[in-house]
C-alpha cells in the first residue's frame, strides 16, 4: 500500500523558545500565523546556595534538539511535511550567563541565571566606582547597576572561578547569554559556529551601548570584561548559520530575540505606545518607544525592542522587570506543596474569591522594577487563623497583578498618556482568575490572543522575515486579524484603590531584611521586631505553616 501524501502546508517556520523553567519547540504556518506542532521539556534549576541559581547548559541544549526532534514526529504524524520548514527562531531567557571552552565546546560553569543574587556584594563594589554627576553605565546601557545584568554575572565567574580564568588566559574561551550558546552549538560548535547574538540580548549584558548598537569599550574597562570572548551583535533578523544535525539538518536559523521582545513581535506592537504583558517565571510589561530611546524617571529600564533587519533602524522599549510571577507558582507547588499541579492554582482560588486580608510579596529575588531594591525579602502578612491555603493561593495571584499595576503607573507617569487597555500573553495567561484579578486591580479592560505562545510567534516571524528567507510577511495590511478574549474590570476603582493601598504596604514591610554580604553567599535574613498582625515567614516557617494548612500532621 503507497505511503499516504504529505499534506501541503506552508511555508513552515519553527521556534525554539528556550526558557526558565522550560524549552518548547513550535511551528507555525507562516501564512495564517496558526500553530500546527510543538514539544515542551520542564528543565532543572539548580540552587547551590541561599540566593544562588544556576542551570546545565548542556540539558538546555540537549532539551532544543529533544523537542525539535519530537515536534518533527507530531508533525509527520498529522501528515505535515517537515521539509517545508524554512527557518528557525530562537527565543531566550534573557541575562543568564554562559562561558564555554571553544575547543571542546563544554561549559566551563554552569549557566548563572537571571535570578541569581550572588553578586550583590560585585554590585556594591562597582556602585562606588561611577561618578555622581555621571552614572555613564545607565545613560549608555538604560540599565541600573543591578544583580539582575549579565555583566556582573561575568564578572564574578572570573573573578571566582580559576577554570574559566584559565581558559580566559589561554584564548578559549566564550561568553554569551542563552542564544549565543544555542546558535553557536546548532550552527557546528567547535565545527565552525557562529558565535553571535542579536541586539536585544546585548542589550541587556550591561556591556552594550544602545546609542551606538554596539559593544562599549568604555563600559568593558568598567567591568573588566576582555571584549575578545564576546560575541558578534546582529540584528533580531538575518540568516545566522545552518542547522548542521538532526531532523532539521541544513535549515537557517534567522531569528532571535529577547524573549520578552519576542513576545511584543508576536502581540505586533510596531506602532509606538503600544505595549504588552508577559507573564511567565517573571512578569515583563514593554511599551514600544520607536526609534528613540526614552529614559524612565520611575524605575523603569530602557531597552532594544528589535531590529528586524540588518539595514532597518532599531526600535526601542520602556520595561518594567518584575522577577517572579509565575515562579510563585511552581515555589508553592514544590516547595511547600499546597498544590500538586500549577493549574490548581485557579481552582483553589476561585474557590475562595478572596485572600482575606492576606498579602503575599514574592520578593525571593530582592525587588525589580519599580524600586530596584536587592535587600527585600519574601513575606505573606496578615495571617489569622481563618486563612487557609485557598487564601494564600488567591494571594499569591494578587501579587502578581498587584505588581504589574506598579510597573504600569511607572509606564503612563513616563509615557504621560495612561494605557487604555493591556495586552496579555505567557502561559499563565490561561488562568481566568488571574486575568479577571488583573483587570480588577487595573481598572482598565485585559485583552488576551486565543493563543499564549506569543513568544514563539514573534521569534518566528522575524526568522520567517529574514532576508534570503522571506517567508512571512511583516507589513501591516498582510499581518492576521486576531480576535481577543477581553477582561473588564470587575469592582468599584475605591475597592481596587484600597487593595491596592494596602499591597504597597506590605510591600515596605518586605523592604531591608537582608543588611549584610559576601561574595561566597547570600546575606542570611535578618528579622527585625514585628508589627503586631503581620507575620513574616522564612521557607522553613511556610513549609510547616502551609502543612498545617493543607491538614498534613
Amino acid at each position: 500500500m503507497a505511503a499516504p501524501k504529505k499534506a501541503a502546508v506552508g511555508p513552515l517556520v519553527g521556534a525554539v523558545v528556550q526558557g526558565t523553567n522550560s524549552t518548547r519547540f513550535l511551528v507555525f504556518n507562516s501564512k495564517t500565523a496558526d500553530l500546527l506542532g510543538c514539544h515542551q521539556v520542564e528543565l532543572t534549576q539548580e540552587f547551590p546556595k541561599e540566593g544562588w541559581v544556576e542551570q546545565d547548559p548542556k540539558e538546555i541544549l540537549q532539551s532544543v534538539y529533544e523537542c525539535i526532534e519530537r515536534t518533527c514526529e507530531k508533525l509527520d504524524k498529522l501528515n505535515i511535511d517537515i521539509s517545508n520548514i524554512k527557518a528557525i527562531g530562537v527565543s531566550n531567557q534573557r541575562e543568564t550567563t554562559v562561558i564555554w571552552d571553544k575547543l571542546t565546546g563544554e561549559p566551563l560553569y554552569n549557566a548563572v541565571v537571571w535570578l541569581d543574587l550572588r553578586t550583590q556584594s560585585t554590585v556594591e563594589n562597582l556602585r562606588k566606582k561611577i561618578p555622581e554627576n555621571n552614572n555613564f553605565v545607565k545613560s549608555k546601557t538604560g540599565l541600573p547597576l543591578s544583580t539582575y545584568f549579565s555583566a556582573v554575572k561575568l564578572r564574578w565567574i572570573l573573578d571566582n572561578v580559576r577554570k574559566v580564568q584559565k581558559a580566559v588566559e589561554e584564548g578559549r574561551a566564550l561568553f554569551g547569554t542563552i542564544d549565543s550558546w544555542l546558535i553557536w552549538s546548532l550552527t557546528g560548535g567547535v565545527y565552525g559556529g557562529v558565535h553571535c547574538t542579536d541586539v536585544t540580548n546585548a542589550s541587556r549584558t550591561m556591556l552594550f551601548n544602545i546609542h551606538s548598537l554596539e559593544w562599549d569599550k568604555e563600559l568593558c574597562d568598567f567591568f573588566e570584561i576582555p571584549m575578545d570572548i564576546l560575541p558578534n551583535v546582529w540584528s533580531s533578523s538575518e540568516i545566522y548559520g545552518l542547522m548542521k544535525a538532526g531532523t532539521l539538518e541544513g535549515v537557517p536559523i534567522s531569528g532571535c530575540l529577547g524573549d520578552q521582545s519576542a513576545a511584543l513581535v508576536g502581540q505586533m506592537c510596531f506602532q509606538e505606545g503600544q505595549a504588552k504583558n508577559t507573564y511567565g517565571t517573571g512578569c515583563f510589561l514593554l511599551c514600544n518607544t520607536g526609534h528613540k530611546c526614552v529614559f524612565s524617571e520611575h524605575g523603569l529600564l530602557t531597552t532594544v525592542a528589535y531590529q528586524l533587519g540588518r539595514d532597518k533602524p532599531a526600535c526601542y522599549a520602556l520595561e518594567g522587570s518584575v522577577a517572579i510571577a509565575g515562579a510563585v507558582i511552581r515555589w508553592l507547588r514544590d516547595n511547600i506543596g499546597i498544590i500538586n499541579t500549577s493549574e490548581e492554582i485557579e481552582v483553589l482560588a476561585r474557590d475562595v474569591g478572596t485572600s482575606y486580608g492576606c498579602y503575599f510579596v514574592p520578593a525571593f529575588s530582592g525587588l525589580y522594577a519599580p524600586y530596584w531594591e536587592p535587600t527585600a525579602r519574601g513575606i505573606i502578612c496578615g495571617l489569622t487563623q481563618f486563612i487557609n491555603k485557598s487564601h494564600i493561593a488567591f494571594a499569591a495571584l494578587e501579587s502578581v497583578c498587584f505588581q504589574t499595576r506598579e510597573i504600569l503607573d511607572a509606564m503612563n507617569h513616563d509615557c504621560g498618556i495612561p494605557l487604555r487597555h493591556l495586552q496579555v500573553d505567557g502561559k499563565m495567561t490561561n488562568n481566568k482568575v488571574l486575568m479577571q484579578l488583573q483587570a480588577d486591580i487595573l481598572h482598565i479592560p485585559v485583552i488576551k490572543p486565543p493563543m499564549p505562545e506569543t513568544t514563539a510567534l514573534g521569534a518566528a516571524m522575524a526568522a520567517g522575515a529574514a532576508e534570503g528567507v522571506g517567508v512571512w510577511s511583516l507589513k501591516p495590511e498582510d499581518l492576521s486579524v486576531v480576535i481577543m478574549e477581553r477582561f473588564e474590570p470587575q469592582i468599584k476603582a475605591t475597592e481596587c484603590e484600597i487593595r491596592y493601598s494596602t499591597w504597597k504596604k506590605a510591600v515596605m514591610k518586605s523592604m531591608g531584611w537582608v543588611t549584610t554580604q559576601t561574595p561566597e553567599s547570600s546575606d542570611p535574613t535578618i528579622f527585625s521586631s514585628l508589627p503586631l498582625g503581620f507575620f513574616i515567614v522564612s521557607s522553613m516557617v511556610m513549609l510547616i505553616g502551609a502543612r498545617y494548612i493543607s491538614g498534613i500532621p
